[in-house]
């Protein structure tokens, strides 16, 4: 039994991204297939919200955040505190040659689309991680 939700767009997904460019892009690429999206531009963003309690399809977080909270952090956070939403964390960088991002990727084994990326390049790994949007 699968512990997907039946309808994946009653859950909003939450983007956390600090360039404002790609935040669109990548907000736009979801709505326009059916998804609701919260965005964060930052980690420290993300933790409050995830804090706050709300329910979220997943998260799906750049490596590199300002302010002192970067993807790995939100992993770390959502690990002790969120573990529901463990398996549904996807990274998105631009530094995938960075050893630090390597062994981040390794040791969480969270999925992670490169940048730059095209829309079916997010929406295959999307659609493959959270189901697609009714």
């Amino acid at each position: 039994m699968s512990d997907m939700p039946a309808t994946p767009a009653r859950l909003p997904l939450l983007l956390v991204e600090d360039e404002p460019s790609v935040m669109e892009f990548m907000r736009t690429a979801l709505e326009r297939r059916g998804y609701m999206v919260v965005s964060a531009n930052s980690g420290v963003e993300a933790l409050r919200l995830l804090g706050s309690g709300s329910s979220y399809l997943g998260v799906i977080t750049d490596m590199r955040t300002p302010g002192g909270v970067n993807g790995a952090d939100v992993h770390a956070w959502v690990t002790t505190h969120r573990p529901e939403l463990v398996s549904r964390i996807m990274f998105v960088t631009g530094d995938t040659v960075n050893d630090e991002t390597i062994a981040i990727l390794r040791d969480t084994g969270a999925p992670c689309v490169e940048k730059p990326f095209r829309v079916q390049q997010l929406m295959s790994m999307v659609e493959k991680m959270f189901g697609k949007a009714p």
